[in-house]
């Protein structure tokens, strides 16, 4: 799902649905990321011929304090339910989460999804939309955006084969406006980790995808691997990059929020998957654990990132 300006993307065509208003029928923001995620859920449910109510656990989040986004989403959805908060890291978490829960016997069937919405998050984090202010280049804009994924232990694939849960990584950034730079850290922790713990190098891989570092997070990533005399090349992607004209939107950084790396992993790169243009891919979404209290308080911002392969065939 998305919103106005994602529509007007260059990853339009993978979006099962687009609000020409970003209010999704709702009277306000909040309740329209709710009724965005809502309905997010819905058509992934439709899509795997399974309805709502059967699906064993649901594991979500969203930007929102105490996660409303999306306990006001489930509220009725009849699925025991699982509220998480991984700032922009959720859509990993949430899919890592769901995985092991298939994978350690206690269930058969999971959904993880997730959501953001721009106004509803500048509202919370940073300044009232009225307000006019502006932004600098550092800043990203946070997506409009919800992906939602149904998870089965049997089924054509493609499959999680393995995740990286990452480590909480604090680079001293104290700039809301440079979420890029805050995370970047925390991606190359866990990417190193992954690489070391599994045995494969970036090769091993079609596609690497981090969610959310945009332009600066993306070019700090690359020159932290460089270091290491580690080309990630053109196997690296970063979903902030991808679903903006970063120029003529205005989106200055590129994208995040939540739902950037969740619509565009569960649009493009699925799709992408199920054609066949992509048979290994590394997930590794990342988020900014700080609060508008925290950032206030004059506290550095803590990040995370985890990773999930995900593959067209079985290990």
């Amino acid at each position: 799902m998305g919103g106005r300006k994602e529509g007007q993307g260059p990853l339009r065509k993978y979006f099962d649905y687009l609000s020409d208003d970003s209010r999704f029928g709702a009277k306000s923001w909040e309740k329209a990321e709710s009724a965005m995620l809502r309905l997010c859920y819905a058509t992934a449910c439709d899509k795997a011929k399974l309805p709502p109510s059967d699906v064993e656990y649901v594991f979500s989040g969203d930007l929102l304090n105490q996660c409303a986004g999306s306990a006001y989403a489930m509220r009725d959805c009849g699925a025991p339910y699982f509220g998480l908060y991984g700032a922009c890291s959720t859509m990993a978490e949430s899919l890592s989460l769901a995985a092991m829960a298939i994978d350690g016997g206690f269930c058969d069937t999971a959904a993880a999804a997730t959501s953001s919405h721009f106004c509803s998050a500048e509202r919370q984090f940073r300044y009232p939309l009225q307000y006019g202010c502006q932004r600098p280049p550092t800043a990203q804009w946070t997506v409009t955006g919800a992906g939602a994924v149904i998870l089965r232990r049997e089924g054509p694939g493609p499959y999680v084969t393995h995740i990286t849960t990452g480590v909480i990584t604090d680079a001293g950034v104290t700039d809301m406006n440079n979420m890029g730079a805050a995370m970047a850290p925390a991606a190359y922790s866990t990417l190193t980790a992954h690489f070391e713990d599994t045995g494969r190098g970036p090769e091993y891989y079609d596609a690497i995808v981090t969610g959310d570092l945009g332009v600066v997070g993306s070019d700090i990533l690359r020159e932290l691997f460089a270091a290491d005399g580690v080309e990630l090349g053109v196997r690296y992607m970063d979903c902030g990059r991808l679903i903006y004209y970063i120029e003529s939107q205005d989106a200055h950084a590129g994208g995040s929020g939540c739902g950037c790396s969740a619509s565009v992993l569960c649009g493009h790169f699925l799709h992408g998957m199920a054609e066949g243009s992509w048979n290994r891919l590394l997930f590794a979404a990342t988020g900014a654990m700080m609060s508008p209290t925290t950032n206030q308080q004059g506290e550095s911002i803590p990040a995370i990132c985890h990773a999930v392969a995900l593959e067209n065939a079985r290990c």
